[in-house]
């Protein structure tokens, strides 16, 4: 499976990649089947039924919404956050969806969206059934999907044993690789760096020119800077739990004391922090951001590349792009021989592989060698491993802000240490990767995005609000 930049890398809206944008795609998915099959006119309701973690925690993760948006004929890289609230209350409100964006039908929220708390379906933790009857209550066609993390979704025949989607191999590219053992000695080989490397392989898969991924490149890097700065200017509370949000209070108070940077040595890692926390705040608010590998993570490498622009010498456009080339490589080896859902292995799966790709990003565009950036990646996760997600209340707000800001405060460290050494070292990048789905294996479920165990249930117990 060849997964391109633009699959790592993808637009849309909080708070999560796995439990919104995924299920928004999934409703668009399942509307645009019933048109090809042509039986979309016989359709007069449909119902959704969500298990496992989609079920648990998707209050407060917005699948309900999410799902009704795409039923509607939303996409999660095109609509506008605010009409999606807008949208999904008027739903609610009015009892009708218009389905496909063209047809209204009658829908009762509390009947026809249905959580089957409890029910995990044995393929993945992330599972969906939408169902489509005619005006005699028969069910005319139904599809079983999965979020697999990322905003990827497949559907029940389209996954193997080990929970990996069974896609296309779509346009052969110059160099294919299944693991960093492979891409590393690739780069050796040939003499490229993994950008360059990364840079050939997109130029094949969409047929298109340097300045076409540039420009795709660019536009990524646009959307995650434009979160960085909405989120320093946005007052208020976030929704559900009624927490403060605090960057923009944080940056004007760095803004008014810039003199801190001569006396302060860390003053730079309370920016870095800042930028990370930023971002996530706009994440929890439904804000639109880009998916590094997931909406749950999405702070980490926006605040690192902004670490690399704003602070470091000789940082450009061209840098920007590397680092971003650099990370998604390392991000496909983690989603083809592991996984980045929170809900499958733990949070270890979402900040520990942006920590990870962000290392690696960093450690590229400051003229690391090869085995010094495979180096750095392979730290960034060595200190993440075991990473539990127990949100609380099923929010993506505590821990997991202030989790993307520690995360990538480890990714600059991870780079360092690197950059430090000779690109030898004892573990392997492809040895953790390896070591962090087993440990995800092993971690019991109620670690893992069920907001049942961990700090999720001390909050539970003790009345805590986020």
């Amino acid at each position: 499976m060849t997964l391109s930049v633009f699959d790592i890398f993808k637009t849309g809206i909080g708070p999560s990649s796995s439990h919104t944008v995924g299920p928004m795609w999934a409703g668009h998915r399942f509307v645009n089947e019933l048109r090809d099959k042509g039986i979309i006119n016989s359709v007069s309701s449909v119902r959704v039924g969500l298990y496992g973690s989609l079920a648990l925690t998707g209050i407060g993760h917005g699948t309900d919404k999410a799902t009704i948006l795409g039923l509607a004929g939303y996409q999660p890289d095109l609509i506008d956050p605010d009409e999606a609230d807008r949208v999904f209350e008027e739903v609610k409100n009015s009892g009708k969806l218009l389905f496909g964006g063209e047809k209204e039908m009658a829908f009762n929220y509390d009947s026809q969206m249905v959580f089957h708390m409890g029910e995990t379906l044995p393929e993945h933790p992330n599972a969906m059934r939408i169902y489509a009857s005619d005006q005699n209550g028969i069910v005319v066609y139904y599809k079983t999907y999965f979020s697999i993390g990322g905003g990827f979704i497949v559907c029940a025949d389209g996954l193997n044993p080990n929970h990996e989607s069974q896609q296309d191999q779509g346009p052969s590219v110059p160099y294919s690789f299944a693991n960093a053992e492979e891409l590393v000695q690739l780069c050796k080989d040939n003499e490229l760096t993994i950008a360059e490397l990364m840079y050939a392989n997109e130029l094949a898969l969409h047929d298109c020119s340097r300045e076409d991924i540039d420009t795709r490149l660019d536009n990524i890097w646009s959307v995650m800077d434009a979160c960085v700065e909405r989120g320093l200017t946005q007052r208020g509370t976030m929704p559900v739990s009624g927490m403060k949000r605090r960057a923009a209070d944080i940056h004007e108070k760095l803004v008014a004391h810039p003199e801190a940077m001569l006396s302060d040595h860390f003053a730079i890692m309370d920016w870095v922090t800042l930028f990370a926390m930023s971002v996530n705040e706009e994440n929890a608010c439904g804000g639109r951001v880009v998916t590094a590998p997931t909406n749950g993570a999405a702070g980490v490498i926006p605040a690192v590349i902004s670490y690399y622009k704003r602070f470091l010498k000789g940082a450009n456009q061209q840098g920007i792009r590397d680092f971003l080339l650099t990370s998604a490589a390392i991000g496909t080896l983690y989603k083809m021989n592991a996984s980045i859902s929170g809900a499958e292995v733990g949070c270890q799966g979402e900040v520990g592989v942006a920590c990870s790709m962000a290392s690696a990003g960093l450690a590229a565009v400051k003229g690391g060698t090869i085995d010094q950036i495979e180096n750095a990646a392979e730290i960034g996760m060595e200190h993440h491993l075991g990473m539990t997600c127990d949100p609380i209340n099923g929010l993506v707000q505590v821990p997991c802000i202030e989790r993307n800001s520690m995360g990538a405060i480890k990714s600059i460290t991870a780079s360092r240490i690197a950059l430090r050494g000779d690109g030898e070292h004892e573990v392997s990048l492809d040895s953790v990767i390896e070591t962090m789905y087993r440990t995800g294996m092993d971690i019991q479920a109620k670690y893992r995005e069920t907001s049942q165990g961990g700090l999720a249930l001390y909050a539970h117990k003790h009345k805590v609000a986020c």
